[in-house]
């Protein structure tokens, strides 16, 4: 029996069916007054008072049973095939259909099942349980909402002796996930009991790390891969590169050799943009960039010394501590130093010497955080010392917006992936900042004491609502910002655009102005040292220069007593005053 159904239109578009029908009117209970009830009432007088309608109650607090979740995963694979027959042979399937199709049972299940699945089918266009009924409503911006922030959760380290979150880094699928690199930086303070291992976790359940990754060195940074959410980089204490994919377990794939890594803790691994997604790059305190291929982490495939007079020197190299990567600039990368510089630079150079572009020096200290702005990839942000500055590309003198001096140190920023004009910051008093620059600049939007430790690293989830937090003492803490700093604003772009050229002109001025003053002094000098010049070019003899310098000492000598005579004269003149005054005021006393 073959079913066949043809539909011109949907039931759904007719809305729902109403069902009407006729019928006489039916009386169904009647009640008649009864006269003697009226005589047996008696009218009281209305009083009113007031009552307390609920039961005294108390407040206390108690701490409850922490609860414990396990996740487990189950494979589903297509069922219901006998065991002699493969699902995965398409001859196989083929011939034990048909042999089904033939059997008599099945023949006479199919109508009675037809029946069944028509009036479902019918049921299912008649009412449309998907609809959406303001989906044409504009959403109404709820411009009032005051900035705040809530904790959701917080991932701890499970090992005994505990380490810094040094490195953090989101799943890209979602962020469901968050890795976090585990190690300590403090000099002569790590410990034999100390773990090597970091761990994965599940945004939903803190209790357990999801996945434990297992180096020879802690790790001090490591980064998802955002062409394959199963690979992860990390750099090494040690300066080795490892690499993971996490459906073959805990162990790295690939592991770079000690002689071939970087000689101090790697600080910073990006992945690169590129046709096969296994290109990334690192930097150390060694003053080495280097480039690498996961495929093979024998030997990395570049490498740039920083060196200030592009003379690739390694003694007088700078140490790098932060990165940063544009994809839509794919040969252009900075590198954040330990001297508070920041070094610009061009991957497809010609010569090693063409590859340091430019620097820009604007901080007292390391610069531990460096990223450009999602929307506006010519301004870039640094955190160093006590402020976090702006900058301009095309400004290297100075920065165009900066914060005001902090009164603990700053240890990491990153910008706002949906809101241009927001950052975030950390402190080693255990604050986070939001910064709105177009709401004001002197202050944070937002302060929020998160732990009472440092907090040393920070991320923002791709959707911008969810930050986390890396501490001290390795707890890792996951939070979620309110939505008028994770919703993008009306005309934001454009107002952040006007605002960053206009200081970008303003600090150009500044910029010529400066370069002017330096060009008159180095031009008075130069006249300076010309008359200098002169003299000494004269015919003067020795008898005549020495006579010179004893008429130009005993000048100085004779300025100088005039000088001391002038003072003890007017020293003597403010006494004679004092006591005249005094004199006078006895006098006056004694009328």
């Amino acid at each position: 029996m073959e079913i066949v159904h043809v539909y011109t239109k949907l039931r759904s578009e007719f809305g729902r069916q109403c069902l009407f029908s006729d019928r006489p009117a039916e009386l169904l209970v009647d009640v008649p007054p009864d006269q003697s009830l009226s005589l047996q009432f008696i009218q009281k007088t209305p009083r009113d008072q007031g009552l307390q309608g609920c039961r005294d109650m108390s407040e206390h607090q108690v701490n409850t049973e922490r609860f414990e979740s396990d996740s487990c995963g189950i494979n589903h694979v297509e069922g219901g095939w006998p065991k002699d027959v493969n699902p995965q042979e398409m001859e196989q399937t083929i011939r034990f259909r048909k042999k089904v199709e033939k059997d008599e049972s099945y023949v006479n299940s199919i109508p009675h099942l037809g029946k069944v699945m028509e009036h479902c089918i019918k049921q299912n266009n008649a009412v449309d349980i998907y609809q959406e009924y303001f989906e044409d409503e504009e959403e109404v911006e709820d411009n009032q909402e005051a900035p705040s922030a809530k904790t959701i959760n917080v991932f701890r380290d499970p090992n005994e002796v505990k380490r810094t979150v040094t490195g953090l880094s989101w799943h890209p699928d979602g962020g469901r996930k968050l890795a976090a690199a585990y190690s300590c930086l403090e000099f002569q303070k790590t410990s034999k009991d100390m773990s090597l291992e970091s761990y994965i976790w599940d945004v939903e359940n803190p209790n357990r790390p999801e996945m434990t990754l297992k180096p020879a060195s802690p790790l001090v940074c490591l980064d998802y891969n955002p062409k394959d959410p199963h690979t992860l980089v990390g750099g090494c204490y040690s300066g080795q590169i490892a690499y993971w994919d996490t459906r073959r377990g805990s162990q790295p794939v690939e592991f770079s050799s000690v002689e071939q890594s970087h000689r101090d803790p790697v600080y910073k691994i990006i992945w690169l943009q590129s046709k096969t997604g296994t290109d990334a790059f690192s930097a150390s305190t060694d003053g080495q960039v280097l480039w690498w291929d996961v495929r093979r982490l024998s030997e990395p495939t570049e490498c740039l010394v920083l060196d200030p007079s592009r003379e690739g020197n390694l003694d007088r190299a700078l140490g790098a501590v932060s990165l940063e990567f544009e994809s839509t600039m794919p040969t252009k990368f900075m590198v954040g130093t330990e001297q508070g510089v920041v070094v610009s630079c061009n991957r497809k150079a010609k010569t090693p010497a063409e590859k340091i572009v430019c620097t820009y020096d604007g901080h007292h200290g390391p610069v531990y955080a460096l990223q450009r702005n999602p929307f506006f990839p010519k301004n870039f942000l640094t955190v160093g010392d006590w402020t976090a500055r702006i900058w301009s590309e095309d400004i290297k003198e100075s920065s165009i917006m900066w914060t005001k001096y902090q009164m603990s140190y700053l240890t990491d920023a990153c910008w706002s992936p949906v809101r241009p004009s927001v950052f975030f910051t950390v402190k080693m008093d255990g604050v986070l900042d939001v910064w709105d620059i177009l709401f004001k600049q002197n202050d944070p939007t937002l302060s929020l004491k998160v732990c009472d430790e440092a907090l040393y690293s920070l991320r923002v989830q791709d959707n911008g609502r969810l930050v986390a937090c890396g501490s001290q003492h390795g707890g890792a803490t996951l939070l979620e910002i309110c939505g008028s700093l994770s919703t993008l604003q009306k005309n934001e772009k454009s107002l952040l655009a006007a605002m960053f050229e206009r200081e970008t002109k303003r600090e150009k001025i500044l910029e010529a102005r400066q370069r002017e003053l330096r060009l008159k002094e180095r031009s008075r000098s130069e006249q300076s040292r010309e008359e200098d010049a002169g003299r000494e070019d004269g015919d003067d003899s020795p008898d005549q220069l020495i006579t010179r310098a004893e008429k130009d000492f005993y000048s100085v000598v004779e300025a100088e007593l005039k000088r001391r005579r002038d003072r003890e004269e007017q020293t003597n003149r403010e006494k004679d005053v004092c006591e005249e005054k005094e004199v006078t005021d006895e006098a006056e006393t004694s009328q």
